[in-house]
């Protein structure tokens, strides 16, 4: 505005000013509705630094009580913790709009690392590296702790509708990044339903696997199955697999709704058995 004004020979030129100062406060500001949960987002993370950067020495003691000598020495080789699985959810919610309202209010104590909508828009909620509150009691192998090593995606679908297909490929597009970024196996693509049988449903049998598996995320079975042999055990191979066994009802109907996709009872078809069979071996 200063070079305009300079550069204008008229008796106007000093009213110019104060008018373009009025008109721009006059201008409609930008909303941001986030606003107020970025600030709080970014709070946290400073927190998070905050601890990360501590140099404290473990404080501990012998059998008698006397202190044992400890000092921080800081080693120059490390680097953040990555994640190695993604678990798919989702939403059981009417709208985007609605779930990210639900992860952005503390009281619901949920939250995940992305959000995608049924129109492909995808939300970064949370840097990869942090800890999101996505997967809740769960376990797969012998972990029990799947928040802690995993990216949580929720995609917009109230479980009872096909995923839309702007929806999907923009899934598959983050999950060729996450899978190239993180050298993340593709076994370790799996969801909700698989780390928490009998507790949660999701993503359910209509979400889309076998797409998913062609594209080198998770896994699904050939076309042409071998037989199941005689010997062949279902509760040992799902255990293999990743599946919490200890209620085997749930397991099955997990897996079914992840590699069946037909019908979700609790029983174990011939078919089902050499379907099992075939992707346990892949594991």
């Amino acid at each position: 505005m200063k070079t305009v004004l300079h550069n204008i020979k008229s008796p106007f030129a000093f009213y110019l000013l104060p008018f373009a100062l009025f008109i721009a406060s006059c201008s409609p500001k930008v909303v941001q509705p986030y606003a107020a949960t970025n600030k709080v987002y970014l709070t946290r993370t400073d927190s998070i630094t905050s601890v990360i950067a501590q140099e404290q020495p473990v404080a501990l003691t012998d059998s008698t009580g006397a202190p044992i000598p400890s000092s921080f020495v800081g080693t120059v080789n490390f680097n953040a913790r990555k994640p190695n699985y993604v678990i798919i959810h989702f939403t059981a919610q009417d709208s985007a709009a609605q779930t990210l309202k639900t992860f952005t209010i503390v009281k619901t104590q949920v939250s995940a690392h992305y959000v995608i909508g049924r129109d492909g828009h995808v939300y970064h909620m949370l840097n990869d590296y942090l800890r999101a509150w996505h997967a809740g009691v769960s376990k797969w192998g012998s972990i029990t702790d799947m928040n802690s090593c995993s990216i949580g995606i929720e995609l917009d679908n109230n479980g009872s509708e096909p995923f839309a297909p702007a929806q999907i490929n923009s899934l598959l597009s983050l999950l060729a990044v996450l899978k190239k970024n993180y050298n993340i196996p593709a076994s370790n693509f799996i969801g909700h339903q698989d780390i928490a049988p009998g507790r949660k449903p999701d993503p359910g049998p209509l979400f889309p696997w076998q797409i998913l598996a062609r594209h080198g995320f998770g896994h699904w079975s050939d076309d042409v199955l071998e037989l199941a042999p005689d010997n062949f055990d279902p509760q040992t191979a799902l255990r293999l697999i990743g599946y919490d066994t200890r209620d085997l009802n749930a397991a099955i109907v997990a897996f079914k709704r992840h590699f069946i996709q037909t019908d979700q009872a609790p029983q174990l078809t011939q078919l089902d058995l050499n379907v099992l069979y075939n992707v346990y071996k892949k594991y």
